[in-house]
């Protein structure tokens, strides 16, 4: 094919495709004339993506030449991941954090310290701020510095006031696997049956007592979905148990779970459950558990336990716990605090209640907290304990360390991970009276900034859950399925059934209502119906992000993709008529097809284009011809074909990106 001919197909200058071809890989020289027509097929076919990669890498480089050039200039570069909290990104630029919200209402983000920004919001505001935003990979279990914030409260006190305290347990594996039918069998409570789809949408905590002495367990969810959560439930943790079932083996959640375990530094029991089924294979499990995680049983000679339970049948339960007791027994010095002590402890659930308001679920793990006690999270009032519930919910006056318990009397809702302490903490008036009037009026809004960018595709969402866990898990996942070309924009999040409030957004902005956990009042379904909002309630994460994939999918324009089928040479024409001929040939490789595109070859050049209507063999009409078979064809198009042509057959096939 002639450079100038496919110049002319891919509407490029021919010098400048001369230029571009040997920075795209494909070796032609300045003075090539010709190029050959196989190369010149694959160049037409990969030309989008092609050029697309090419100026990805330009981009790339010219962001570096920024960067080093700031360097230079002596701005200062902050690292973000996906999400970061307000008072974080002001404590990494060295900004006070007055200055930072200022900055997002100028945007026009209304939001306090203790909201998460995306990295999007960050960077247009580090911009205006005079900072240089890059973006930063968290990777799993990588520790945020509240954990080093717990070890200096533990720190501080005195080697002789520390006790041995309960040993706080995570319970972790792949979905389906048992894990909370395996808590119902240790607490003798039905939570599994009260869970959608059998899945545990929310982290719970739980105390038991055996031979005398209490364990802590901290049930987490088994979907991917809720990586981030179960990360968190591995650092508050003493001991973990990997669930494996013996029916099914070691699947990518349990080695997602034991990454996190063995990020965590935490010392693990396997237990191998659903050994009453018929088809339970313990060595399979334990061989799978050797070649995919390194993890040796201790009956094949390695020091990991791994204990045979049934939670259907109780079998093997109290071996488990005698072994988490044992393990405890050996984790003995790190498993200490201080009864004494003013309280701390990390926060493992957080929602609101219509009656109550801010709740919060507290693993204490230093201290006794008490009902009047002051909680306050990096020196901020949070609000007075009126009450406190054990997870059975009953009224407790304090609760000690290694113990869960429920408080209610916050004027804020913490976010998952938090750790708070017992102290009088500083009062912020605007922002505390800004905080509250959010989170009781149940729309805890948080609004995206837009990157201005009119070629990206947004599937716009007001997003409503029942608690703070699970909307903290619902916004990260949405952003890992968020593309180059199609992203998931959150309008506003809250917490609550669905309200006027949220109607009125997703009228203005052109979203859906996406609930989770929530319901929806008759008078706001007569609205919804009148203002014609799209609105869907799911109970199980994972279908939500489902529908969610799928409403993205409907925004991707198909990509047009060339396919190749065959070649045939010319061998007589039979018939010229205005707009067709009908000619016979052999089929010289590949097939060809009725209905097919084809390309009129005269040498190595394209002459011409057109469509084969009709196929036919032995004067039977026929759908495709094979290599090395005669047949006559009626090709229509303009009538150029002569004996000894190359007919190139392809079809187009529209290719729809998966989310």
């Amino acid at each position: 094919m002639n450079v100038t001919e496919l110049a002319r197909i891919l509407k490029v200058n021919p010098q400048e495709l001369r230029d571009l071809l040997p920075q795209l890989g494909f070796h032609i020289g300045q003075k090539a004339i010709k190029i050959d027509n196989r190369e010149a097929q694959k160049i037409i076919s990969q030309w989008p993506n092609l050029i697309r990669n090419l100026q990805r890498q330009k981009e790339a480089e010219s962001k570096e030449e920024m960067i080093e050039e700031e360097k230079a200039e002596g701005k200062k570069i902050v690292s973000v991941p996906n999400f970061i909290i307000v008072r974080d990104f002001a404590a990494l630029a060295g900004l006070p954090i007055n200055k930072v919200l200022a900055e997002l209402m100028k945007n026009g983000i209304f939001t306090s310290m203790n909201e998460k920004i995306d990295f999007d919001t960050a960077a247009i505001i580090g911009e205006n701020l005079g900072l240089e935003i890059k973006f930063e990979e968290k990777k799993e279990g990588e520790e945020d510095g509240r954990e080093n914030k717990l070890g200096e409260i533990l720190g501080r006190e005195e080697k002789g006031k520390l006790q041995n305290r309960a040993p706080v347990v995570v319970v972790m594996g792949h979905v389906d696997h048992g894990k909370t039918k395996l808590l119902d069998a240790i607490r003798t409570t039905d939570v599994a049956a009260g869970e959608a789809g059998g899945i545990t949408q929310h982290i719970g905590a739980y105390q038991v007592v055996r031979k005398n002495r209490a364990i802590t367990f901290i049930d987490t969810p088994g979907h991917e979905a809720f990586t981030a959560m179960r990360s968190r439930g591995a650092r508050v943790a003493d001991i973990a148990i990997l669930v494996v079932a013996a029916d099914d083996g070691v699947k990518p959640q349990t080695i997602e779970a034991f990454r996190i375990i063995e990020a965590a530094r935490v010392p693990f029991v396997v237990a191998i459950n659903k050994v009453d089924k018929a088809e339970a294979d313990n060595n399979k499990t334990k061989q799978e558990l050797a070649t995919q995680l390194k993890v040796q049983p201790e009956d094949w000679g390695g020091k990991t336990i791994c204990a045979p339970v049934s939670a259907k049948t109780g079998q093997g339960v109290e071996d488990l716990l005698d072994m988490i007791l044992l393990v405890a027994e050996m984790e003995a010095e790190n498993i200490k605090a201080n009864p004494d002590a003013a309280a701390a402890g990390t926060v493992v659930e957080s929602h609101v209640d219509k009656g109550a308001g801010p709740v919060a679920t507290i693993l204490i793990q230093n201290g006794t907290l008490r009902v009047g006690d002051n909680l306050c999270f990096n020196n901020n009032a949070y609000g007075k304990v009126r009450a406190l519930k054990n997870y059975k919910g009953e009224s407790i006056t304090e609760a000690g360390p290694s113990t869960p318990a429920r408080v209610l009397g916050l004027k804020i809702s913490p976010a998952v991970g938090d750790i708070l302490e017992v102290g009088e903490g500083e009062r912020i008036k605007n922002i505390h009276s800004l905080e509250s009037k959010v989170r009781r009026g149940k729309t805890n809004v948080i609004q995206q900034a837009d990157n201005g960018d009119d070629k990206v595709r947004k599937v716009n969402l007001v997003i409503k859950s029942d608690v703070l866990g699970s909307a903290e898990a619902i916004e990260e996942s949405l952003a890992k399925i968020s593309g180059e070309n199609i992203k998931v924009k959150i309008i506003s999040k809250g917490l609550g059934n669905i309200t006027e409030g949220d109607v009125k957004k997703a009228e203005d902005s052109g979203a859906q209502i996406i609930g989770f956990n929530v319901k929806i009042p008759p008078t706001i379904e007569n609205l919804i119906r009148e203002k014609e909002i799209k609105v869907n309630v799911f109970k199980i994460i994972y279908d939500l992000l489902d529908y969610v994939k799928e409403e993205m999918e409907k925004l991707v324009e198909p990509e047009i993709k060339r396919v190749d089928l065959g070649r045939l040479k010319v061998l007589a024409v039979f018939r010229t008529d205005p707009g067709n001929q009908i000619v016979g040939g052999k089929v010289m490789f590949g097939r060809i097809e009725a209905g097919s595109l084809v390309e009129v070859m005269q040498g190595n050049e394209v002459i011409g284009k057109g469509k084969v209507v009709r196929l036919q063999l032995n004067k039977k009409n026929i759908d495709s011809a094979q290599e090395g078979e005669e047949c006559g064809l009626q090709y229509e198009g303009k009538p150029i074909i002569k004996e000894g042509d190359i007919l190139q057959f392809y079809k187009t096939e529209e290719v729809k990106e998966k989310i």
